[in-house]
């Protein structure tokens, strides 16, 4: 009695369509990229000048290796950050470079505080035992701080806040000439001068 021998299977075309399922996948999936803080690091400068900055005009924000903030020699709370940078920048106590005061500002003109926006500097000068979460949300509350007052000039100027006035830009594929020009108004009325300083040893 002939035996039938089991029937094999080929097994040559399973390579092949294995890898063509790998191929799909590969083109079909997509992949999330973590975008990361968009922060540029300054360039080296060739030519440094001797720049003569005004000690009122600098708002130093210390935080400790015990994630404590301290603002004018004084420990404050995360949340009171905001507020005293606003008053900073916004102070509007003397004269830009070119001699002109700022008549959009709102604050109290004191002479112990920030001449103009355009001179308003805030450094923010960590120890290395600082938590990176804390870093990041006084960045974040600092950043804030800045868009606090552009909202605010942009609804006095043009009827709308300046995050709408990015998305209008955005919307029009960064064509629209007439929003990047109140987008570049509003920047240099309130440019962002926030200024990270080396971690101490």
């Amino acid at each position: 009695m002939s035996r039938k021998g089991t029937p094999e299977i080929n097994a040559g075309s399973m390579a092949d369509i294995a890898f063509l399922l790998l191929i799909f996948f590969l083109v079909t999936t997509t992949m999330s990229v973590d975008a990361g803080i968009s922060k540029k690091i300054p360039q080296k400068q060739e030519n440094l000048t001797d720049i003569d900055i005004n000690e009122r005009n600098i708002l130093e924000v210390n935080i400790n290796k015990k994630n404590e903030l301290f603002v004018d020699g004084k420990t404050i709370e995360l949340k009171e950050l905001k507020q005293i940078a606003v008053n900073f920048i916004d102070n509007g106590g003397g004269l830009d470079i070119n001699k002109n005061s700022c008549n959009w500002c709102n604050g109290s003109k004191n002479p112990s505080s920030s001449d103009h926006p355009t001179k308003a500097i805030i450094t923010i000068k960590t120890d290395r035992l600082t938590t990176y979460e804390t870093y990041i949300s006084s960045l974040d509350i600092l950043n804030s701080a800045y868009t606090h007052l552009r909202n605010k000039l942009s609804v006095k100027l043009y009827n709308q806040n300046y995050a709408s006035l990015l998305n209008a830009y955005k919307n029009s594929n960064n064509s629209d000439k007439n929003i990047q020009e109140k987008i570049k108004l509003i920047r240099e009325k309130y440019p962002l001068l926030v200024s990270d300083i080396e971690f101490d040893n």
